[in-house]
Parts: structure tokens; sequence; C-alpha cells
């Protein structure tokens, strides 16, 4: 799934040009790579998928020199959390769009006069139902960044303090993407099913 999403990304960044040429300077480190990810007034699946791009480069590409990181940077052991918590949080936000773009794809229901796309509405779903079952994967990385972010909690980053938050959050249970996505997935599954059901041809 996370390979076919890639596909689809790679596809449609070919289609807009190379991001180092549009942009007429190198992006080299993951912090200018975040910056570029960006909220849209009209979230359509090529934006979407732009910005995953971005996301998904922020987290191969090196870091910055701490005199540019996002936060100040006081020692190294600030700088070790910042990392953690940085990789924690672009794989969440790559999880946030990936479920936005799922669902321009989910059918929160099955209505009877739906029926003569049926499958048009099946083919809806699976693309929904791949999208959400991609981003998995990302909810485990950024749990194992947390997990490791959280052993150093004793130190304050305070331009970050929102992805301190989230930090919490997963430790405590109180964000847990996981149990989102599943409850997508049953969506899919039931709605599906519905549809699967339908006789096209009474309508």
């Amino acid at each position: 799934m996370v390979k076919r999403l890639s596909v689809w990304i790679l596809s449609l960044f070919f289609l807009m040009g190379n991001v180092q040429d549009s942009f007429g300077y190198k992006i080299l480190y993951a912090e200018q790579f975040y910056k570029l990810f960006h909220q849209h007034l009209y979230q359509y699946p090529e934006r979407i998928a732009e910005n995953i791009g971005y996301l998904q480069s922020a987290l191969k590409a090196d870091f910055a020199n701490p005199l540019y990181a996002l936060a100040k940077i006081p020692d190294k052991p600030h700088w070790e959390r910042y990392r953690y918590l940085f990789k924690m949080h672009v794989n969440l936000k790559i999880i946030e769009q990936i479920l936005l773009w799922g669902s321009k794809y989910q059918k929160m229901v099955a209505y009877f006069y739906n029926a003569p796309w049926w499958r048009q509405n099946l083919e809806s779903l699976d693309r929904a139902e791949s999208l959400f079952r991609s981003a998995l994967p990302y909810w485990e990385e950024a749990k194992s960044w947390s997990k490791k972010a959280i052993a150093l909690s004793s130190l304050h980053l305070e331009e970050i303090q929102a992805w301190e938050d989230e930090n919490h959050r997963i430790e405590s249970g109180d964000l847990n993407y996981e149990a989102l996505i599943q409850e997508h997935l049953k969506r899919v599954e039931r709605v599906r099913k519905t549809f699967k059901e339908m006789d096209a041809s009474t309508y």
C-alpha cells in the first residue's frame, strides 16, 4: 500500500515538474522541505500528494545545522529531542494528509439512489481503503519516535510546544491514529457490503 502511494505521489511530481527548479534554489535539509508543506484552501488530491511528497522528503533529508532549527537548541540533549519530535510530527502530518486524501473517495452511506453507479462507488471505496491502509506504517513510525522523545520530556523546546503536546498525547493514548484508521476501514467495509448487495438494474 505504501509503495502504491509512493508511485501516485511520484507520478504527480513528474507532472508538476522538478521541485528544485520550481523554487530556484537547492532544497537540501529536512526543515526546508517541511516549510514547503502548507494547507490549501481547496484540498485537491494533487495538492495533498504534493504536501505528502514534501513531508516524505523531510523525513529522508539531513537536518540543518542546529542554528537553523525550528526551535532554539541550547545543547546536544535538546538537539536530540528536537530531532525525535520532528520525525514524530512529520509522520503525523503525513497521516493527516493521507486521511484527508482518503476522505475524498470515502462514501459515508450507500444511498439507494446511488445504485446505478454501484461499480464506480466500489472502485472509489477501494481507493479510500488503499489510502487508509497506507497510513498505518506512518503511525508505527510516529509512535517509535514519540517513545524516544518522551524519554527526554524534561527538556522543553518552547517554539515547538505543539509537537511536545502531540508527544504527550500519543504516550497517554489520547492521540491514537490506529484506532481512527480502523474506524475508517470498518466504515468502508460496511458501505461496500451495502453497495455489493444492490441490484443496479432495479433503478
